[in-house]
């Protein structure tokens, strides 16, 4: 076998470990979620019954709530990332368009403030929330998730700026528009892969966050799925991971919808920064 061949045959062989690492957990949790009493890691004395009964009892018992998280998570996330991405867009483009004092210690100032830890703010959040009596409200995860997503929505959307020349904005400008004209109507459509790829990734993060989700809110009304999930109990007091891997899988429906709809914009809203210059 001569090298070329050997490259070859190593790079499918790493391909086809990385996809089967990367989809081993997503096949598990939907076998298991398929499975009559089921446990997590398959114990042999369990038969793998086939059976829909998981599904039916975390979209029809009233007592797990799970399409209140289900609600809860979509809106939240929604919200989240509509505020996020639009706000990030235009601090990307007044940091990489217009010149000001200052402009370049903004993302890094911005940076900075996400390097710390949620468990080194969340006491002090709690405090905060507490006071202003947003408990186990829509509120109370709005404003920490926009501020968590805020610095990757804004790093991502000032790398996809930075490429693009100012001589458009300048030609709009010649044209009679405004700043916010030449943002709406010049730079955001030719920035819509970067403006998809960001979107989806702060939606996944909001979608997914655990931990002030867990201290911020108190019962269905306001609590999100990662939290609903890792609160499922059974009647006594057994961990029920046939529902629990029936809710995980119906929790990535959207996910994965969102992912194969924008996947094209996702890819390429991802590599641009690697192809300046071309």
């Amino acid at each position: 076998m001569n090298e070329k061949s050997l490259k070859k045959a190593l790079l499918i062989i790493g391909a086809a470990l990385m996809v089967l690492v990367c989809l081993f957990p997503f096949v598990w949790m939907v076998i298991i979620s398929f499975t009559k009493d089921a446990t997590f890691l398959g114990s042999p004395y369990v038969r793998f019954e086939f059976t829909l009964d998981n599904y039916r009892t975390v979209l029809s018992d009233p007592t797990l709530h799970f399409l209140d998280y289900f609600k809860n998570s979509i809106v939240i996330a929604t919200i989240v990332t509509i505020t996020t991405v639009m706000t990030s867009a235009l601090g990307a483009y007044a940091v990489s368009r217009i010149n000001f004092r200052g402009r370049l210690v903004v993302p890094i100032f911005v940076l900075g403030v996400s390097m710390f830890p949620q468990i080194s703010l969340v006491g002090y959040l709690f405090k905060f929330i507490e006071k202003l009596g947003w408990i186990n409200t829509y509120k109370a995860l709005f404003f920490p998730y926009v501020a968590w997503t805020l610095p990757l929505a804004l790093w991502m959307l000032l790398s996809y700026f930075s490429q693009l020349p100012k001589d458009l904005d300048e030609a709009a400008m010649i044209d009679g528009a405004s700043r916010i004209q030449t943002l709406y109507k010049v730079i955001l459509p030719l920035s819509a892969p970067a403006l998809f790829s960001t979107a989806l990734l702060v939606f996944i993060a909001a979608f997914n966050e655990f931990m002030f989700a867990l201290l911020f809110t108190t019962d269905y009304r306001a609590r999100t799925v990662p939290v609903g999930i890792a609160l499922f109990q059974g009647v006594h007091g057994e961990v029920p991971w046939g529902n629990i891997m029936a809710a995980s899988a119906i929790s990535t429906i959207p996910l994965v919808i969102l992912a194969l709809i924008f996947q094209r914009y996702i890819v390429s809203g991802l590599t641009a920064g690697a192809i300046k210059g071309e």
